[in-house]
């Protein structure tokens, strides 16, 4: 018998007040152990890099410094086979990675995974996407 259990991230702004650093987290407010990816445009190309594994209630710097860009993407999964995933598709492997662009994956030898859009907003300088599950009914 399987359990349906959808994921949620919460996407969050933090309020930077001082000489705080600015930065983009990831925060897994799960009750598991979750794998995640970035993807993001250095200005030239696409990048995507991975994997920051982060235990049940944990938080990790996924990027360091002002943003320079309103959008980011992410993937995520979990020990349980959970996934937070969305349709901007992006190189992946299984094993640690930094990718340059995002085309012809798997002629590449990588694989193809959909990331979902975080929107930081245009004059975001610091980011914070919490990792949530929520269990919710299983009505088609």
């Amino acid at each position: 018998m399987s359990k349906s259990l959808f994921f949620s991230a919460l996407v969050v702004a933090l309020a930077v007040a001082g000489p705080a650093s600015a930065d983009l987290r990831m925060c897994n407010n799960t009750s598991s152990r979750v794998s995640v990816a970035l993807a993001y445009t250095d200005g030239q190309e696409w990048v995507s890099e991975g994997w920051w594994n982060l235990k049940s209630l944990d938080c990790v710097t996924l990027l360091r410094g002002a943003l320079a860009a309103q959008y980011y993407y992410v993937y995520a999964m979990d020990e349980r086979g959970g996934e937070w995933k969305g349709k901007a598709f992006m190189c992946t492997s299984d094993r640690e990675f930094k990718i340059q662009g995002r085309k012809d994956c798997f002629v590449r030898g990588y694989d193809r995974t959909g990331f979902f859009e975080v929107d930081t907003g245009k004059d975001a300088k610091s980011w914070t996407v919490q990792l949530t599950d929520q269990a919710t009914p299983s009505n088609p």
